[in-house]
């Protein structure tokens, strides 16, 4: 190999080698023992097999027939595994993971043995591969389903994407990019999808170092409230006390925490926030600004000697700015323009 192709596949390989590690560090770390981990870890094991396989074969085309076979069968799982490790937090129920795996494992297994790739070249390129690729798509079309929520924020400007949100967005568009670097190697190279895993993979692991907790565990914001699940007595007493809220107009301190909101309803910083998130699906910030929001929307009919900065104020922001782009967030329109629409409908 001269000096470009041997920068190729370092470049190549070295994501696929990383990959393969960082599986076993998920599989056997026991900071990581979540059983979401465990997709996570096999997901990271097949694509690294499928990588693996097409850098030796791009710059080996004798390579062993055996080997080819083991690389794409790998990513019959690779869907699924995406789609298990996603619902995994999406959904609170559990799922048959093995309905998503065993079957396909015994397909590809038979198919192995009855048509091996060394003697059906043919039928592996034209049909088996093709057929293995649809059922990636068919796993990545679902999984998009199953994001539908978080994909309805990323558009939204009013609630923000929390650690693990942008994580499965993450995990989600990569391994898409993946998919689409395979199905259009055809028409550019072979290696671009081992190229592609390599850059993705740098960019998730980028990601997760910048984004994980101080305590290191990124992937367990929701997992580790599993086991401590608000009861419903809980939820009704917390919606109940929530009250205090507007009738002491709490919202109106500019530096007030979820610490202050905790200590008014005797209850824990913890549980406030896992109701706001799990119950609500509301960040405390949003929860607060929809409190002030109301209040700034009376007080901007009542007070007509009041400027709208000043209602702003008395509301409980702490800048004119932070007050104009919330309430244009929730309402959709400006302080003025809502004042004048709301105006005009009483006159007439």
């Amino acid at each position: 190999m001269n000096f470009e192709q041997q920068l190729l596949f370092f470049f190549s390989a070295l994501g696929a080698f990383n990959g393969l590690m960082l599986s076993i560090y998920f599989a056997y770390s026991t900071k990581y023992k979540k059983f979401p981990n465990y997709f996570l870890s096999l997901l990271l094991l097949v694509l690294s097999v499928r990588i693996i396989k097409s850098v030796f074969l791009y710059f080996n085309p004798d390579l062993s027939g055996v080997f080819i076979q083991v690389g794409l069968s790998a990513c019959v799982l690779i869907g699924p595994l995406l789609y298990l490790y996603v619902i995994s937090f999406v959904r609170k129920s559990k799922t048959k993971w093995w309905l998503h795996i065993l079957p396909f494992l015994f397909l590809v297994t038979i198919l192995s043995e009855i048509y091996p790739y060394w003697s059906y070249k043919q039928l592996w390129s034209k049909f088996i591969v093709k057929g293995i690729y649809l059922q990636w798509f068919g796993y990545l079309i679902i999984t998009g389903f199953q994001l539908k929520e978080i994909l309805k924020k990323t558009f939204s400007n009013v609630n923000k994407l929390n650690q693990i949100e942008i994580w499965l967005l993450s995990i989600y568009c990569g391994i898409a990019i993946i998919w689409l670097a395979y199905n259009i190697g055809s028409y550019t190279s072979y290696i671009v999808g081992a190229l592609s895993f390599s850059f993705v993979f740098y960019l998730l692991v980028l990601l997760w170092l910048f984004k994980r907790n101080k305590n290191g565990q990124f992937f367990e914001d929701k997992i580790k409230y599993e086991n401590k699940k608000i009861s419903a007595e809980e939820i009704e007493l917390i919606i109940t006390k929530l009250a205090i809220i507007p009738d002491k107009k709490l919202f109106r301190n500019p530096n007030l925490k979820v610490s202050d909101i905790a200590k008014s309803l005797n209850i824990s910083s913890h549980q406030l926030s896992q109701f706001l998130n799990d119950n609500l699906g509301k960040s405390f910030t949003l929860f607060i600004n929809e409190y002030r929001i109301e209040e700034a929307k009376q007080l901007l009919l009542s007070n007509k000697n009041y400027s709208i900065e000043a209602i702003g104020y008395d509301c409980g922001f702490n800048s004119k700015s932070t007050f104009f782009t919330t309430f244009k967030k929730i309402t959709r329109t400006t302080p003025a323009k809502y004042k004048k629409e709301k105006s005009q409908k009483e006159t007439t």
